[in-house]
């Protein structure tokens, strides 16, 4: 083994080379020692040790195993439910108004003074509102990248490389269209929008040549 110290008691010490073999000065009254990865063996008197010339041990290393990890996927709906949780605040912001501001008790109607004092917070209230709209189309984007992913449209349409991201950018969706259209719908937009794409390809190249 490499990179084992060896040490006596006298306070010399060594190092095991990319071998294992090691050299080191010792007396009769000396013990020596072994450490590696900071985790030391018994001392050995050297005046035990039968050759000196050829001391030679073992050392046994645990070499610790992860348990089994399973990787999956990226799940789009799990993603979207952690940033619900992680901005939960955010999420649920709304604007102080008549309504939230008005408390009924045992006493009858009254104001709730918390839900006043937000009215009024304006800088605030813009900025948890502007946060909570990236937040929503960010959410948004990425249910348009789980539905029109290049996985599919490389499927249907054989497309790769910088032709299926041209494709990808031209033909991006909007995610309304992909809220009220169902899958056999969508897919046969992805192959009619590839129809396109070829034909305008193919114009394109032709108009080259005429030229």
């Amino acid at each position: 083994m490499e990179a084992v110290t060896v040490i006596t008691s006298s306070g010399k010490g060594t190092v095991t080379n990319s071998e294992g073999y090691y050299e080191i000065d010792v007396n009769e009254k000396d013990s020596i020692w072994f450490s590696y990865l900071g985790k030391p063996t018994i001392r050995y008197a050297v005046a035990k040790i039968f050759d000196a010339e050829h001391f030679d041990i073992s050392l046994h290393i645990n070499i610790p195993v992860l348990k089994e990890v399973i990787v999956r996927r990226r799940n789009y709906h799990l993603d979207s439910i952690q940033n619900r949780l992680d901005y939960e605040k955010a999420f649920n912001f709304r604007r102080p108004n008549v309504e939230s501001m008005t408390s009924i008790g045992p006493m009858g109607a009254g104001i709730d003074i918390e839900e006043l004092i937000k009215l009024f917070q304006f800088r605030k209230n813009r900025r948890m509102e502007g946060f909570r709209e990236r937040l929503m189309q960010q959410e948004r984007d990425k249910y348009i990248d789980y539905k029109f992913n290049k996985a599919l449209v490389r499927r249907l349409t054989a497309l790769a490389g910088p032709e299926l991201d041209s494709f990808m950018a031209k033909y991006r969706p909007s995610y309304e269209f992909l809220l009220v259209t169902p899958e056999y719908d969508f897919q046969l937009y992805i192959k009619k929008a590839f129809s396109e794409f070829r034909q305008k390809k193919n114009f394109s190249v032709t108009k080259k040549e005429e030229n």
